[in-house]
């Protein structure tokens, strides 16, 4: 498995877990309660669909953080 794709599996959850949490605060403010209690399966659905393509543009920058740190780190040890 690539470095890449073992941090964005990590994001995934996260990603996933904001991207609920928001669908849900929209349905809870625009549908009434009822109709939001029909609509949560389509949302786990929505959610896990758009967390996937967003990990996968986080990761990389994620990354490229980490070697800019440690570039610095191996400057002051010097």
């Amino acid at each position: 498995m690539s470095t890449r794709f073992q941090i964005a599996a990590i994001l995934f959850l996260v990603v996933q877990s904001v991207a609920f949490g928001v669908t849900l605060l929209v349905a809870l403010q625009v549908a009434p309660a009822e109709r939001a209690l029909m609509l949560l399966p389509w949302m786990v659905v929505f959610s896990a669909f758009v967390s996937g393509p967003i990990a996968w543009t986080i990761a990389p920058r994620m990354r490229a953080e980490f070697k800019r740190q440690r570039r610095v780190g191996q400057v002051w040890r010097r």
